[in-house]
């Protein structure tokens, strides 16, 4: 016999686990189950979909600063026009006393 075979000659019949080091992992003994894949419509639709929300969003957002813009640009004029109209008032009150003045003379 050679001795390769004296040497196993005890371990026949017995079942033995191999170490660590040669057995393959847990995790790679079952095959993963297939994925679906997501095709290239839904992909399409949901890059449309969130495209849009963000575009929408960022429009959302500009058009609302530009309406506060001019919103306080708007109160502004107002203001000016407001005291312009009252300088307007004041002066023609003091005109109106100037000519009552002269029409008394």
């Amino acid at each position: 016999m050679a001795l390769r075979s004296k040497l196993f000659l005890p371990l026949r019949g017995r079942v033995i686990a191999r170490p660590f080091s040669v057995s393959r992992p847990r995790w790679e003994a079952a095959p993963l189950p297939a994925r679906k894949p997501v095709g290239a419509f839904r992909g399409g639709i949901l890059g449309f979909l969130s495209g849009g929300v963000a575009a929408g969003a960022s429009v959302y957002y500009y058009v609302l600063d530009d309406y506060r813009v001019a919103n306080e640009m708007l109160n502004d004029d107002i203001i000016a026009l407001q005291s312009a109209t009252m300088k307007l008032q004041k002066y023609l009150t003091e005109l109106e006393k100037k000519f009552n003045q002269l029409d008394k003379k």
